[in-house]
């Protein structure tokens, strides 16, 4: 397992989602009040792109006329057809048991944490000629 440096915290604020690729797979990130959440970018009933869902809540109803909203910004729609899944989990609100979006552990670390170690972060060599930035491609 390899661990990849995506964003900074203020790049996402908190209910707020930021699409990534790491390792050939686009991923959207998510902010939930200060907690991180990673998701494929694609929907497991059609391929939906995932990232692009709304956040919504969940709505329950245990009776008749009765409906009850809860843990609103943490349910993702997919924008297709309209799976909802756990941000926090992956699973699906279709089929729990069956059903899910592949969730990708996250972490916030701090700068120092990340100089040493283990992440990988895409670098390139920077020289500077004259003028001129020069941007070598290996």
């Amino acid at each position: 397992m390899s661990k990849h440096v995506v964003a900074t915290v203020s790049e996402i604020p908190p209910g707020q989602r930021k699409l990534v690729t790491v390792r050939g797979r686009s991923i959207a990130v998510f902010n939930l009040g200060g907690e991180f959440y990673g998701l494929f970018n694609r929907c497991p009933h059609q391929g939906g792109p995932m990232g692009e869902g709304i956040l919504t809540g969940l709505i329950e109803s245990h009776e008749p006329g009765h409906y009850e909203y809860s843990r609103p910004g943490e349910i993702l729609r997919c924008p297709w057809h309209g799976w909802e899944f756990d941000v926090r989990t992956g699973q699906s609100f279709c089929d729990p048991s069956k059903i899910s979006v592949r969730n990708y552990p996250v972490e916030v670390a701090s700068g120092q944490t990340v100089v040493q170690g283990p992440y990988v972060a895409e670098t390139l060599p920077v020289t500077i000629e004259e003028q001129y930035v020069i941007v070598e491609m290996v």
